[in-house]
């Protein structure tokens, strides 16, 4: 990423860059006249094929165009005395890749052996084959992840069990990700692994001994049942389990604190704990459903339940507002935002079903650009087509060792993920509510076309957008237009 421009000072450098026309330090004077350090370091990373048809560097300037050493006449030392390839240098006459290939076998090598361990040669070469070889550099030469690299480089044996054992960070699940992406490491369910940490963990917050083995039941039998019935547990599936699961803990500590327990359960007591708390208690709705068919509580008792069409929706004006401020965002707005953006604001596509895109679902022409949500492919049109079409042709997956062969459309900081739904919405939040604009959107859907089409188009079920549907009218207008034509109908003809 270039670095940020500091203001120009035309007191102190009065001849402006012969390149930018700003007022900065002028660092090496070329053909074309003096040069900023901003406009050299740029040069010295322009990569191409020159007019003359030498491939390598193009540091120079020749009617606009970047052009070789030789063509243009700049004097600039880029050959890496160790591969013998242009490329910027970074010490010792060498090029970042190479400075970045002795990095990874110095923390790889094993010092009792003098060499890297066979199950970690994968890893090693997929780190020094990075086409953004500083980023690899900076993030080896972080303290913390030298140490962890310098353990891994001693490790007897590298399974999931072992890092399991380790504390948990950042840099623990980050180098496991690469190490599965490379074939070191099998892959597996890492939601539900999680959420087996997790709830083994929330066991420790439940103050009766008697509720505990009714948690660990509920956890067990309702929750990790239905998860090993996954191919892969999603993002959604994960924090509901851990949230109902909270949610029947506070219950539980709740009834001890009020000297009874599950099987003493009233709706006396139920309906004191609903209105002493907030309205998420009633997500205890699903732990009491659960409870009353395993026998552990009376039939009969009730919660009241979540009202769904509660939520603030965006409307129309706000929501072209909004489009018209992402779609005129001159660069202010990455790309991929822009992407999602329009996914939410035109299509009222939830965040998680965005991040799990892929580029078999995205199809990129000449004449059109599609995107595949529901069982249909819908055309872009100018401008939505344009973020699109700048994430076919410029992507990022290739520059780093996390994503070799992602197919992601929306690629995530973790090695062979895809972005985070919460990070994307934090994103998109900058620039708009997520929630409100997609409930909006699907509001304003409904009266344009028959709930059938819409769920069909956008990936829905029927049973979603009829609530949309009848929340906006569009169902009893739709009945009342079926009424008039039917007494058109049955009209006789004089």
């Amino acid at each position: 990423m270039t670095r940020p421009r500091k203001p120009e000072d035309p007191l102190r450098w009065p001849v402006p860059c012969a390149r930018c026309r700003q007022h900065h330090k002028t660092v090496a004077r070329w053909p074309d006249g003096g040069i900023c350090g901003y406009c050299y370091q740029q040069a010295k990373r322009t990569k191409g094929t020159c007019a003359c048809g030498h491939q390598g560097v193009l540091p120079g300037l020749i009617d606009e165009q970047p052009a070789c050493r030789q063509c243009s006449g700049v004097r600039l030392n880029v050959d890496c005395e160790a591969c013998g390839a242009e490329d910027e240098l970074h010490s010792g006459g060498r090029c970042w890749s190479c400075v970045l290939a002795t990095v990874v076998d110095d923390v790889l090598t094993n010092p009792s052996t003098g060499a890297i361990a066979t199950n970690l040669i994968p890893l090693a070469t997929a780190l020094k084959s990075m086409k953004r070889a500083n980023s690899g550099i900076t993030w080896i030469q972080q303290k913390h992840v030298t140490a962890f690299l310098r353990n891994l480089a001693v490790a007897p044996t590298i399974t999931h069990e072992v890092f399991d054992e380790l504390p948990d960070s950042r840099t623990r699940e980050y180098v496991r990700g690469l190490l599965i992406e490379h074939g070191v490491l099998p892959r597996r369910d890492e939601l539900r692994t999680r959420y087996e940490s997790w709830s083994a963990q929330a066991l420790d917050r439940v103050n009766n001994h008697e509720d505990r083995d009714i948690i660990r039941r509920y956890i067990r039998w309702h929750h990790l049942r239905r998860m090993n019935q996954m191919d892969e547990v999603s993002r959604g599936t994960f924090l509901r389990a851990k949230q109902q699961v909270t949610v029947a803990i506070d219950l539980l500590n709740w009834l001890a604190d009020h000297g009874t327990s599950l099987d003493g359960l009233t709706q006396a007591h139920l309906d004191l704990w609903q209105a002493e708390g907030p309205t998420t208690r009633r997500i205890a709705e699903h732990f009491l459903k659960w409870a009353i068919k395993a026998k552990a509580v009376p039939a009969g008792l009730t919660i009241l339940s979540h009202r769904r069409g509660t939520s603030a929706k965006l409307d129309k004006t706000g929501q072209d507002e909004a489009l018209s401020r992402v779609l005129n965002a001159n660069e202010q707005i990455e790309a991929r935002d822009q992407a999602a953006a329009i996914l939410v604001l035109v299509f009222g596509q939830q965040a998680e079903r965005i991040a799990q895109l892929t580029w078999e679902d995205v199809t990129v022409t000449e004449e059109l650009v599609t995107v595949q949500l529901g069982s249909i492919n819908i055309a872009l049109p100018n401008p939505l087509d344009e973020p699109w079409r700048e994430l076919a042709e410029n992507p990022t997956h290739g520059l780093t060792a996390a994503h070799p062969n992602s197919n992601w459309v929306f690629t995530g900081h973790f090695p062979g993920k895809h972005i985070n739904p919460g990070h994307l919405t934090q994103r998109l939040t900058r620039i708009f509510s997520t929630r409100a604009a997609r409930l909006g959107t699907l509001h304003e859907l409904t009266k344009l076309a028959p709930v059938a089409i819409i769920a069909e188009t956008l990936g829905y079920s029927p049973t979603t957008i009829e609530r949309h549907a009848t929340d906006s009218a569009a169902a009893y207008a739709q009945y009342i237009a079926t009424r008039v034509h039917a007494k058109r109908v049955s009209v006789p003809q004089s």
